[in-house]
């Protein structure tokens, strides 16, 4: 019962595919009602909402920039009027790293990520925690980072950096919003079996070739992570905030290994 999220409201940036679709299926399934919004495909959204309302539960989806603060401010405003106001947000929606190093990046490409990634993160977070506030409810923030947070890789400036600042900014507005009892966690995710990662999901063989790296020997699976995003938004992560929780296999501890 302490994972229960029975007549809650969560709203899922990037629930269109991935992680983020498995977030939206679990806190349905957890008894939420759950708006998707910012997605790049359509039938992805769609099929999002479709799965959360298979649990008997409301489930739209509102195309939505994350890095634009009108479309931001716009999609709460549909989302309070169809089906509530929020008191759960997972920010799943994010760019991956461009693979191309900071001496040959274009400065559209940087702020393409960090605009996505990061401004994203704010803009939404301050939306719900706004929302909050003005309502006296509690509520619950979970970002989804990343290991590259905190273990670098070239050719990954722009996604290193947004998501280090997603990271940073999740713990600030733990000490921010902890008076209105709103919590804000982060989930640190290593290598999961998304179409961000397509080629691992397509390629066994290539696959294999990365996990040989990570101590358990497997990629992660989106729904491995979406159940800690709701261990993080029931009454069971209550007293949890400013705290990341990293999920990758043990692939992170490897850093500084070998030399």
């Amino acid at each position: 019962m302490s994972h229960t999220l029975d007549n809650r409201i969560a709203l899922v940036t990037g629930g269109d595919s991935g992680i983020g679709a498995a977030c939206v299926a679990t806190l349905a399934a957890a008894g939420a009602h759950v708006a998707t919004i910012f997605y790049h495909d359509e039938k992805g959204a769609k099929d999002a909402a479709s799965a959360a309302r298979k649990h008997g539960r409301e489930g739209i989806a509102i195309q939505c920039d994350v890095g634009d603060e009108d479309a931001v401010e716009k999609a709460f405003d549909e989302v309070r009027d169809r089906i509530g106001m929020p008191d759960i947000l997972v920010n799943s929606a994010g760019l991956n790293m461009s693979g191309v190093k900071v001496t040959d990046m274009d400065l559209k490409q940087w702020e393409r990520v960090v605009r996505t990634d990061l401004t994203g993160t704010f803009l939404t977070s301050r939306r719900f925690a706004r929302d909050l506030r003005s309502a006296e409810k509690p509520g619950a923030i979970v970002n989804i980072t990343s290991i590259h947070a905190f273990a670098m890789r070239a050719g990954g400036a722009d996604y290193c950096a947004a998501k280090g600042g997603q990271q940073n900014l999740t713990e600030t507005m733990a000490l921010e919003l902890a008076d209105a009892k709103i919590t804000v966690n982060a989930i640190a995710p290593g290598m999961i079996l998304t179409p961000m990662n397509e080629e691992a999901v397509e390629d066994k063989d290539y696959r294999a070739s990365l996990t040989k790296n990570i101590p358990l020997l497997r990629a992660g699976r989106p729904e491995e992570v979406a159940e800690v995003a709701l261990f993080l938004a029931s009454p069971a992560g209550s007293y949890i905030t400013g705290t990341t929780i990293t999920i990758d296999g043990g692939l992170s501890l490897l850093v500084g290994q070998g030399a």
